[in-house]
């Protein structure tokens, strides 16, 4: 197989695409809103309580699963649409464990975040009272 020559505008194009996922993800998945609101205040809670870099880092890695999650289950839903528009149990199957993904990885977020903020939330409640 003959290899491509590397082409910059080719790569522009590729980000162009993928910006173009993550439009259709946040304008067509509702829960993809949902997420996105709450890394926003997760991250600005960050800020807030001064959080370490190794817990940025951790809080970054969960975030950004809990989306790649997502996308993948976008993905596979249209395609599944798209390949079967009826009812299929095969489909049905694969459509759940794809939302389950997106469920585990979301629990998971939220379990960090806990662990990473409540305490020094804790900490802040106590000073004030």
């Amino acid at each position: 197989m003959k290899s491509e020559k590397f082409s910059f505008m080719k790569r522009v194009k590729s980000f162009k695409y993928a910006l173009q996922g993550l439009k259709v993800l946040l304008l067509e998945e509702h829960n993809s809103r949902i997420h996105l609101v709450a890394a926003i205040i997760v991250i600005i809670a960050g800020f807030l309580l001064k959080i370490s870099l190794m817990e940025w880092a951790l809080l970054s890695i969960v975030i950004g699963s809990v989306f790649i999650s997502e996308l993948f289950n976008s993905a596979l839903e249209n395609l599944s649409n798209h390949l079967s528009p009826g009812q299929n149990e095969n489909i049905g199957k694969v459509k759940d464990l794809a939302a389950a993904a997106v469920l585990v990885s979301a629990i998971t977020a939220v379990v960090i975040g806990c662990v990473i903020l409540l305490p020094k939330i804790i900490s802040c409640i106590k000073l004030i009272f």
